[in-house]
């Protein structure tokens, strides 16, 4: 069990974790609400899911864990608030957490489970017909290898133009990035109902210069900037097998993309195969 604040709540929460058949899906005051696209109600600077009037938001770096760590199903999320604690700000902290599950269990015979860190061989295939104009120009998917490729682009001195690229095999690498935000922006989050509980010890706060906190890696807003992809994308229920580039996303941007690939059957389901 992992406790804490929300981010933007600031209310109190513990989250348990538990192995069980089906699919991937939270609890809270009796109601089960699906880790799925279509339960996604809201994108207020994090992604929050709703069924019969109760929410949970904050669910991203939690799913990440998750999507790294190939529990794709079986895990049922027991959550007592309406806010996943943030913890560092990473994901980092839901890793054990999620080992301490055990293997996860395997979306088909023959898969191959990457270093610990993803599976391959089954999921949701891309296709080259039929496309659509794409709603969302900073987004795009393509058939090949399974690669992601994020870039952010900030006119901030500490931040500038940075690009993290990866596979499975490296998606662990992404685990222990924090959110981030800018000093300029807190008093209008805050009037927005947002950010209540934001701290040091949470996230990274850029002011006019540079940190208030020491970096963890150089390019580590861009880093969390694809932890969050690996979390939302994690709603498709099956891995993304293609190639994945995400420039300027936002939690609402990576939403209407895969709302407008099921929508146009861009996508078709793989089945497992040796590698």
């Amino acid at each position: 069990m992992l406790s804490g604040y929300g981010l933007h709540t600031g209310v109190f929460s513990e989250v348990r974790l538990h192995r069980t058949e089906g699919a991937v899906r939270f609890l809270r005051n009796g109601t089960e609400i699906p880790a799925l696209l279509e339960s996604v109600i809201a994108t207020p600077r994090c992604t929050v899911l709703g069924k019969d009037n109760e929410k949970i938001a904050l669910v991203e770096h939690l799913l990440a864990a998750l999507h790294i760590t190939g529990w794709w199903e079986g895990v049922l999320i027991e959550v007592s608030s309406e806010e996943i604690p943030i913890l560092d700000g990473s994901a980092q902290g839901w890793l054990e957490e999620v080992r301490s599950l055990g293997n996860p269990p395997a979306l088909g015979s023959h898969l191959e489970v990457v270093k610990g860190f993803g599976v391959q061989g089954a999921g949701f295939g891309v296709l080259t017909e039929p496309r659509t104009p794409n709603p969302e120009p900073h987004l795009f998917v393509e058939p090949g290898a399974t690669k992601l490729s994020v870039s952010v682009d900030y006119d901030h001195p500490a931040i500038g133009n940075q690009t993290w690229e990866g596979t499975p095999e490296t998606y662990s690498e992404l685990l222990s990035a924090r959110t981030f935000g800018f000093l300029k922006e807190y008093e209008m989050l805050r009037k927005q109902g947002l950010a209540s509980h934001v701290s040091l010890e949470n996230a990274i706060v850029f002011d006019e210069n540079g940190t208030l906190s020491p970096l963890r890696f150089n390019n580590e807003p861009v880093r969390h900037k694809a932890l969050d992809v690996l979390g939302d994308f994690f709603l498709l229920r099956k891995p993304l097998l293609g190639s994945l580039s995400v420039a300027r996303g936002s939690h609402h941007a990576h939403v209407t993309f895969m709302r407008e690939l099921l929508a146009n059957d861009i996508l078709q389901e793989v089945e497992p195969y040796e590698l």
